[in-house]
This record gives C-alpha cells, structure tokens and sequence, in this order.
C-alpha cells in the first residue's frame, strides 16, 4: 500500500509538471491544427484528474480534490477553456440527434439520395465523431477542475448539453462520482463568488455587466439542469440508440452488399468515409451501451432536498441488444476484409512518401532552411514511407509490417514544429507548402500517421472504438437486461451471438500487476456466459414447447367426433344471422365455414412467428463461432442438442402422468410424434443429427443399463430399465393386475381389454388396455418396453406362482387324502377333507390373479406382434414361419427355447400361455417335487370354494363378474407348464442315472411333443372329471326333485358349469367330449340359452345346430326368423344374470361364431364361449357326446320339459 502511495504521488507530479511544460510551450492545441497533441495532452489531463479524485476514497484525512485541483490547474485553466470552446462544435452535432439523421453523418447513404453514396458530409467532422465520449469527459472533467472557464460566453451551452446528458462521471472501472452534486457543491459556490464580485464592480463596468450576466446565467443552469439530467437523459440517449440501432443495421446491411468498397483501388474519399463512419458509428455505440449500464440503478439526490431520486432506467429496452449486434457485426465485417483494408493503406502509405518527399523538396520548404536534426527526421519519416512493401495480389495478409517507428518520428517533429521555442513552427511548415495547391505537409503526415495504424494497429482500433470490455463490470445487470430483452417482442435471435461474444473480452480488464484478478475475472465470464447460454436454452424451450402445446401445434389437431360435428352443424342451421353474431358456437370452436375469419388468423400469426423464431435461434446457434474465455471453450451447437434432447426427454416424462392418472398410450404416442416434428424442424436448421439422439432418449427411457447386455437372452438380475418404461409398467401392474385402487377390474374376453367400474385414475380401464392403447405402448417404448413389462408380469405371476407350490407343499396330506377319496367316490372323506384345505380361498384370489397377469401378456403379445407386422412385415412372416417349423422336442436346446420364447412374446405360438408360465416355472424352479402331482387335485377343490355363491355369468363380456374366468386361464396354463416341467426334469433325471453311458435306443429317445400334450390331456380330463363330481354333488338331494327350473336359482351351480365349459374352450389340449361326459350338453345349452333372452344386446335365436357346436355360438348367432316360441313354459328368472350392454364382438362369418385370440392363432378352432367340434392342429382327438341331443334343435325341448332331474353316473 505504501508503494502504491508512492506511485501515486510520483504520477502526480510529473503529471502535473508535464502538463504544466505542455501548456505553455505548445503554440496550438485545436484540434483541426495540432489533434495528435491535443488528444495526447487531454488525456493526460483526464487521467490526472482520476488520480486525485480516485484518491480520496482511500486516503484518511485528504483535502477535498476539487479545491486541490482548482489551485494546481490555476495556470491551465485558459488553455482548457479555449480546448472546450473548440470541440464544442463537435459536442453540439453529437447531441443534435436530428442533425445526424437528416445531414447522414452516420449513414452510408445520401439522406435525399438514398440511390448514391453519401459525399455531403464532412469526412472531418465525421472523423471527429468517433472521438465524441473523449471530448465530453473534456468538457466534464475540464469545467469541474476549471470553473472559471465557465464564465466564457459559449461555455455556458457547451456544459449544459453534455450535463443535460449524464449523471455520473467514470474514475475508474465501476467507480464514479455523482457529477450533478460536485458540480452544485464545488463549482456554483465559485461562480457564485465570480458574480458577487462582478456585482461589487471591481473590474470595469461593461466587462462587469457581462461577467455578471454569464455568471449569473452559469448559475441557473447549473442549479435547473440537475432536474433536466433526471427528468430527460434516458429518453434522449434512448433516442440516439433508436438513431444508432437504425444506421448501424443500413451500414453493416451496405458494406455487406458491396465488399468491393474495401478494396484496395476504390477512390480516396470513400476509404476515408468507411473508417471515420464505421470508427464514429462504433464509438457511438460504445458510448451509448456504457451510458445505459451506467446509469442502472444509479440514485441521485436532488438539490434541494437529501432525498435520493433513482433514475427511471427501461431494463427491457430491445435497443441494446441491436447495438450490441450491430457493433459485432462491423466489427466481424473490419476483421473479414482487413486484408482489403491494409492493401488500400499500404498503397496509400507508398503514394504519401512520393507526395511528402516532392513537398520536402519545394522552394519554401528549402528557404526555411530547417535545422539538422528537423530535417534528418524528415528524412527518416520519408525512408520509413518508401521502405513499405509493396501489396501484390492476394498475400497482403501475408506481409508483416511495423510502423512504430514512422508514427514515434512523427510524433518528434509535431513536438518540435508545435513548441514556443522552436525557430521553425507549424505555421512556417504550411505557408511553405500549402502554396502549392495541394494538401501542407502536416497535413500529409497527420494522414500518414492515421492510416499507419490501419497497418499493424487495426485491433487496437478497434478495441479503443469497439470493444465491450468495460461492461464486465457491468455483468450483473448485463444477464438481467439479457433475459428482459432477448425473448421479448423486440428481441432477435441473433443478438445471442454479440451478448455472448462480450465475455471474450472481458479478460482483458484484469490488471497485469495482480495476478489474481485474472483468475477471478476469468470465473466471472465464464459464469455469465454459462448463465447467458442458460437463458438462451430456456427461451428455446419454451419456443418449443409452445408449438407443442395445445395452443400451439395442438390446435392444427383438434378434431371433432362425429357427434360433435352433427351438433354444431345443426347449431349453425338454428342461427339466423351469423354476420351479425360471433362466429364462435357455443364451446368455442367456429361455425362451419367461419375457419379462416379474421378473428381466427391471430392463433396462427402465433404460430407462424414462433416457428420463424424458433428456426431463426437455431440457425443463429448452428452457425455461431466457439465462444472462448481464457481456457474455456463453449459451442452452442452442442448445447442446443442438449437442451432439445433434455427437453425431449422432460416433455416425455412430463406427458406420461394427467393431472389425474397415466396418460393413455394412444394420446402419449401423439404428443411425442408432435414433439419429434418440433424437433425435425429445427434439425433442418442444425448442422447435427438429432434424429439419432431422439433415438437414443427414446431407447434410454425404455432400457438403460451396459449396452453389452441390450442382446442378451439371459438379462442380469440388478438391470435398470428406464424411467418412463418404468412408471408406466408399474401402473399397468399396480392399476390393472393388482387392483389397487379397488376399482373392479374385470377382464372381458369377448372385447379383449379389461373393464372396470369406476374410472382408474382418469380414464375406465378399457380406454388404457385395448389392443390399440397397447400397440400405441409398443411403438412408443419398443421390444425394451414390452421386454420390461413382460418381465415384470412374470415376476409378479412367479410370486404367485410360489403361493400355489406353498399351498401344494403344506396340504400334501390333505390333498393325498382329497385324491384317494375322488377316486373311491367317498364323498364323506372327500368333503372333510376338502375343509383341512387351508386358505383356499386367497390361493383362489391368487390363481385369477394370476390369470388376469396371463391374459394382459397375451395382449401384449398381440400388440407387440401387430405393430411387428406394420412395421417390420418381412420379419414377422419369417418368425411366424420358423414357429410353424421348431422341433417339437423335450426337453429343448437352448437355443430352441429362446427362439420359442421370441415368437411367444410376438403372438405367434398357438399356445401362448402354457409355454409363458412354463418359463416362469423355470426359472423360479417350481414344480420340482412330487407335490405338483396334487396341482388337478387342489384345483379340483376349488369348487367347494363359497367364492362361487357370488359368482355370476357376462354375456356381453363373457366372462364373470369376479374374474373367475381367468382361473380357468390360470389352471390350463399351471397344468400345462408343470407337466412340461415334470418332463425335463424326468428326462434330466434319466440322464444322471444312465452316469453319461450310453443306453438302449428305446430308454435314451427323447420324449415328442406329442407325449407332453398326452400327459396335459389327462392331468386335465382328471380335473374336469373330479371338478364336474365335486359341482354335482353339491347339487341337493333335496333339490333333484324340483323341476329343472330351479337349476337357474342355484347361481353357484350354474357358474361352475359355464366355468368347466370356459375351462374346455380355453385350453387347447382338453377336448369338448371330457365336458360332455359330465355335463350334458342340452343341459349348457338351456344355461345359455337363459342367458341371451335376457341380454338386451343378445337377440336370441335358435338354430338346429348340432351338439359339437358351442350353444353360446349357435344362439348367439341364429337368425330371429326361425326363433321358435316357447309355449307354455316357465318365464326364467334372470335377475340373478342381467347383463350390461356389450359391443365390439368380433364376428365370423364363414363360421358364424366370434373368433377369440386363440381361435386365430390356431385357425382351427371356433371362439365362442363354448365350441364342441372341431379337430385341433397339434392334437387329433375323437371327440364324442353322452349328451344324447339327436333333434333338430335341443333348445326347445329342453325349454318345455318337465322332467326331474337327470341322473348323472
């Protein structure tokens, strides 16, 4: 601290005695005569005054600056005054913004003229522009330090311009004093005390009267115009911007258009109109973004009260970001043809010498007879001029030249000519040479040394006039006024690329003598631009998500169902005058015909302008230059990817979930394919593929876990799936399967999707589990998606799945005892028996869960095999080919049982879910004791169960009201797949018997296919057999007596029998004759002929069918001209089986039956709910029926007997 004292106090008086020296030994210091001096000494003048008042703020007990300063520059004081006198002409056109529009000093164009080059203006004027904030911190600093020149008479409006104008007055980076309040405390008490004594008359009377009355004026301005400055500097820099942001854009648009004015052989006048417009126009501009941030937040106090006033700064004010823009853009333009630049000033450097050594060489130069030492610098000057290379073709930028040198010579002999005490002086100089007709020597010189610097100093330049460094210090309010602006209804996508390109140059503030400030100033750019590209991302967002909203893009796809339609064209008919109503109805939407009314064209304006700025942000982004500071390097394209692919993302997880529950598949499936369209969009404006990276948010919301594993069959235990995957999979599971929310799921064969009750969430369950809400999931997540789900299934059935092994294992003594009793036809031992059984019924709850879980994955299947056929319709005929051909074998290869599990999962296997429990079997190892030898047996119990008193047959669904057709599902499937189970393992067991040695052919031969579906047929015709007594039985002895009628009353007795009829037309290894041997068919033909009479959406219909066909077929299917009447018969009772109305069964009409899943799949097999013909394709039974129906119809026999009851063997 102490030597940073020292240093300042060292500065100071050299400073001082340099200016001193200055002042009074340089004979011209106006700025047409002598600027390079004039700029030199004034900024020594500046930065003096900075010092000292800068000081005060770290200096205990320092004298007010102001009054030091006064007394210091006591000797300088004449020599300010007549500096400021003589750029006030330049002051006045800087702040007459009308002035430079109509005269065009700032355009490129004539201001009456538009079609010919502006050469009206003065190109020296023009010049002196581009040092207008130089001259006005003149003015400011210079009157504060030297307020008696205030007493001159042009003084007076030359302050109040530039006062008017500002507020604050810049010491050093953000540090400023309140200008205003100096002015009022240090400079009026001076000017009062000036009048005080032109008042007393102490100096002459007319020189009194005037001082007096310039006194007195100097005094009402300085005390009104503090209330001006707060009052109009905004609206008046706020207009200048307007001015710039105007002649910035026409002047980069024209040297845009014609590069060819940079060019090394265009006219003099229009190189010099280039620079001094486009250096003015960019300092301009500088000044006038410096003001803006400046000013922000400043608070100044009036002078009549301590009150702080804050200055009414707009922070959305678009005009920046044009400035900003418009600078970058000049300066893009000066860098791009600077080798055109340098050419023209490197010829015009070689044709100066020639000019200056013929001006050297004249007789009034030669009669001055100039000393040695002035003329060897001449000497020099001219040596340095022709010593430049000569431009050649297209390697100017190639030439390395430095005239630093030349302009230190030069600047020797302007001290020299410009001194009291030189013999020779400026004026001798141009006499001498002016008389030639031609540019003076000084003047060839001055314009030498200028375009010197367009040589090897144009950075500099560029950075003097230009460069933004100055607003970090700013930064803060920068990112503020970006955010306010930039997405605005002003702001232009491509002032993204000045705002960000202000921090490269921010680095250059740090000062070299501590080193930390170039870490610390480094840190800060880096945040702003971070934070910047933060804002940036985010308003590309939401230019995205508003096309993506239903304000947006989702307004072009709005359609109207055909009710509705019908509605509002009947609405339209009842009103009268429609053009003299609104030409909206009644919810909003127009009446036909009134689409593209005028009222309408705003929405899509909307449209129009956010896809415009949406494409044009993404073109901007795609074509900007890597951002640099220090080490950092950031590209926006890389970003934009991510911020799209990020958004993609948050768009899908966001949809996935309503307001009330999960979205349906078919509506999420629409709202991503809108978003993918955004998205293809703005790829035509970006150099990138981010087809690829939909495809890979996508695929990692639908799978995520090591790419090594995507192709394996057997996936790891702890893999991850991806979180949109996941949710959903979830809720299908915990809505659907689980019921969790109690809203009666039920699973309805006959339209294939589950019902419910109540609305799940937001929606019925049959709106999110339709094949076409499933083939919608397909396309969304994939094989990865249908994979997670699918597992997910499997594993909540192999929890069941464990539930049934555990009931097997801890009842095998009772289910021993159940067997021997079934088989012996004790009914006594069987019933007591049965009652040890424990918790029959959750086992019950367990197995239709199950089935539920068997019936979703055949779904799932179906889709996922559907959307394969669309898609990929090769693939799917070759996999349903090779599953028409693979080896019917057991136990499989491996390789047999991963491709029978791939065409499992698609559909294509006949037997879908046999094949799915015996993988679960598998791989959860179930099935492997003895005690599955029971598994007919326990089903077998479940006819005891009391789950059946409130059971009740759907013939619009076809199945019951509890579900309990999917245990029928559920048992088919178990059977099958542990008699597949049973087999490997007993093969597996034959195999480590036989110690790996070879045996007879008849005992090492693999068991076929065949055989397996054998053991199936039989495991089950023992569960129809037993389950069939068991229902029989339980009919009353009591009750055998009444009429047939009374069989309807019994609801549990008639669900039970539909169920073994359901049982026999779900499995594809139980034939119809197993049934029929227990259960007559007029008996199940009565049943269901009851059933349709009372379904209103069933008109019921008899036909002369014949036993084998299913009698939920034939009178489902019959034609209402040949029903016959009934007779006398009893009306049945059916109110314990009304039925809702059903829709959306599937009807054949080659076979005049409803075609389930498995009937298609087999292509054999007839779908109704009951069907007694038909050969299968696996396995050839002969079928036969003890029903002892031979009459056209059995139906009306059976609808008028009065038999009792049939006996049953």
């Amino acid at each position: 601290m102490n030597q940073l004292l020292v240093d300042l106090m060292a500065f100071r008086e050299q400073a001082l005695r340099l200016i001193l020296d200055l002042s009074s030994t340089v004979i011209t210091l106006l700025p047409h005569q002598n600027s390079l001096i004039l700029h030199a000494f004034m900024d020594l003048f500046c930065s003096f005054v900075r010092v000292n008042l800068f000081s005060e703020k770290f200096i205990d007990s320092y004298d007010p600056p102001l009054k030091g300063l006064k007394e210091d520059l006591n000797f300088v004081s004449p020599r300010i005054g007549e500096v400021l006198e003589a750029v006030g002409p330049i002051i006045f056109l800087s702040t007459d913004t009308r002035k430079l529009r109509n005269e065009g000093f700032l355009s490129p164009y004539h201001p009456r003229y538009p079609d010919i080059l502006t050469n009206s203006a003065h190109p020296m004027r023009a010049q002196d522009l581009a040092n207008v904030t130089s001259y006005r911190e003149w003015v400011l600093f210079g009157y504060l330090v030297c307020p008696d020149e205030l007493l001159r008479v042009t003084s007076i409006d030359i302050a109040l311009v530039v006062l008017k104008e500002n507020l604050v007055l810049t010491l050093f980076r953000d540090e400023y004093i309140l200008l205003h309040e100096d002015y009022q405390l240090y400079v009026l008490p001076l000017i009062l005390e000036s009048k005080k004594m032109a008042k007393s008359g102490r100096t002459k009377q007319k020189e009194a009267d005037l001082e007096y009355s310039v006194a007195k004026q100097v005094e009402k301005m300085i005390s009104e115009v503090h209330e001006q400055a707060l009052l109009s500097c905004d609206a008046i820099h706020h207009e200048r911007r307007i001015l710039l942001k105007q002649e910035i854009g026409r002047m980069a648009l024209f040297f845009t258009d014609q590069p060819s004015l940079l060019a090394p052989n265009i006219q003099d006048s229009i190189n010099v109109l280039f620079e001094t417009m486009v250096f003015s126009a960019l300092a301009f501009a500088q000044c006038e973004v410096i003001w803006y941030f400046q000013h922000i937040g400043i608070a100044s106090s009036k002078s009549k009260t301590t009150r702080m006033v804050p200055v009414d700064i707009d922070p959305s004010d678009p005009t920046i970001g044009f400035l900003l823009d418009g600078m970058d853009h000049l300066c893009c333009l000066v860098r791009k043809y600077i080798a055109a630049i340098r050419g023209y000033a490197l010829s015009y450097l070689s044709s100066c010498a020639v000019r200056i050594r013929s001006l050297l060489n004249t007789p009034g130069i030669v009669a001055l007879d100039l000393d040695s030492s002035l003329k060897g610098l001449f000497q020099q000057i001219v040596q340095h001029l022709e010593n430049i290379p000569k431009p050649q073709g297209e390697n100017v930028s190639a030439i390395t030249c430095d005239l630093t040198e030349f302009r230190k010579d030069w600047l020797s002999i302007l001290m020299i000519v410009t001194s009291s005490r030189s013999s020779i002086n400026i004026r001798h100089l141009e006499k001498a040479t002016v008389s030639t007709g031609k540019e003076g020597l000084l003047s060839e010189g001055n314009a030498a040394y200028n375009w010197s610097r367009c040589v090897d100093e144009l950075e500099s330049q560029l950075s003097k006039h230009a460069s933004p460094k100055k607003l970090y210090f700013y930064h803060q309010h920068l990112t503020a006024v970006f955010r306010n602006t930039m997405f605005g209804p002003e702001g232009r996508p491509q002032h993204c690329c000045a705002w960000l390109g202000i921090a490269s140059s921010f680095p250059e503030c740090a000062s070299p003598v501590v080193p930390e400030e170039v870490t610390k100033i480094g840190r800060d750019a880096v945040l702003y631009v971070e934070s910047l590209i933060e804002s940036i991302m985010g308003g590309l967002e939401g230019l995205i998500n508003i096309l993506d909203s239903e304000g947006g893009f989702g307004a072009l796809e709005i359609q109207l169902l055909p009710e509705q339609a019908a509605y509002y064209m009947n609405y339209a008919s009842r009103v009268s005058n429609l053009s003299a109503k609104s030409p909206k109805g009644a919810s909003g939407f127009p009446f036909p015909g009134q689409e593209s009314h005028p009222e309408n064209n705003a929405s899509i304006k909307m449209l129009e302008a956010a896809v415009q700025r949406l494409t044009n942000l993404c073109s901007v982004l795609n074509d900007m230059e890597p951002i640099c500071v220090l080490n950092h390097v950031f590209v926006l394209r890389e970003y934009m990817r991510e911020c799209i692919l990020g958004n993609l993302r948050r768009r899908l997880l966001s949809a996935l979930k309503t307001d009330t529950d999960l979205q349906r598949p078919s509506v999420l499936e629409s709202l991503i394919r809108r978003h993918i369209s955004i998205i293809h969009l703005a790829e035509q404006h970006i150099s990138m593929d981010l087809t690829q990276g939909i495809r890979e948010v996508l695929l990692s919301e639908a799978f995520s876990g090591p790419v090594s594993s995507l192709h394996l069959f057997e996936k790891p235990a702890e893999q991850h799936t991806g979180s949109a995957t996941e949710a959903v999979c979830n809720w299908y599971i915990e809505n659907i399967i689980k019921d969790i929310s109690g809203a009666g799921i039920l699973f309805a064969p006959i339209h294939k999707c589950f019902k419910s009750t109540r609305p799940v969430g937001g929606y019925f369950a049959d709106s999110v589990t339709d094949i076409k809400e499933l083939k919608a999931f397909v396309r969304i997540f994939g094989g990865y998606g249908v994979d997670r789900l699918d597992r997910m299934l499997k594993e909540h059935t192999a929890a069941l799945l464990n539930c049934i092994d555990t009931s097997l294992r801890s009842n095998r003594e009772v289910l021993e005892a159940v067997a021997g009793s079934l088989h012996s036809g004790d009914r006594m031992e069987r019933d007591a028996s049965i009652k040890q059984i424990l918790d029959i019924d959750t086992v019950i709850e367990f197995c239709v869960q199950a089935g539920l879980a068997l019936a979703f994955d055949r779904l799932l299947a179906e889709a996922s095999g559907a959307v394969l056929l669309e898609g990929a319709p090769l693939i799917h005929s070759l996999l349903t080919g090779i599953a028409k051909h693979i080896p019917e074998e057991i136990p499989e290869k491996i390789e047999i049982r991963r491709l029978r599990g791939v065409a499992n999962n698609f559909g294509v296997v006949y037997d879908h879910d046999s094949h799915w429990v015996r993988f679960i079997l598998e791989e959860v190892g179930c099935a492997n004791d003895g005690s599955w030898s029971f598994l007919p047996y326990l089903f077998a119990t479940f006819m005891n169960s009391n789950i059946w008193n409130t059971t009740a047959f759907n013939v619009d669904t076809g199945g019951f009201n509890n579900n309990i057709h999917c245990l029928a599902r559920c048992i088919t499937a178990v059977i099958a797949g542990s008699e597949f189970v049973r087999l490997d393992r007993e093969h597996q067991q034959r195999q480590s018997l036989s110690n790996g040695h070879a045996v007879e052919t008849g005992d090492t031969e693999m068991q076929s296919r065949s055989s397996a579906e054998a053991s199936i047929k039989s495991t089950m015709q023992l569960f129809v057999k037993f389950s069939a007594g068991i229902i029989l039985d339980s009919w009353n002895e009591t009750n055998r007596a009444s009429c047939y009628f009374n069989l309807l009353h019994r609801s549990h007795l008639v669900a039970q029998l539909i169920f073994l009829d359901q049982l026999c037309e779900i499995s594809p290894y139980l034939p119809r004759s197993s049934l029929e041997s227990h259960v007559p068919y007029a008996i199940l033909r009565s049943i269901y002929s009851q059933y349709y009479e009372n379904s209103p959406s069933m008109p019921l219909a008899l036909l002369s069918g014949s036993p084998r066909h299913s009698p939920a077929a034939s009178l489902s299917h019959s034609s209402p001209g040949v029903r016959h009447p009934h007779g006398d018969s009893t009306q049945y009772d059916s109110s314990h089986f009304k039925g809702s109305s059903s829709h959306g069964q599937e009807y054949d009409a080659d076979s005049g039956s409803f075609r389930s899943t498995e009937s298609r799949l087999r292509n054999v097999r007839r779908s109704g709910p009951l069907d007694y013909g038909s050969s299968r394709s696996k396995i050839k039974f002969v079928e036969g029926s003890t029903s002892g129906s031979t009459g056209p119809s059995p139906l009306p026999r059976f609808a008028v007997s009065r038999s009792g009851p049939i006996s049953y063997k």
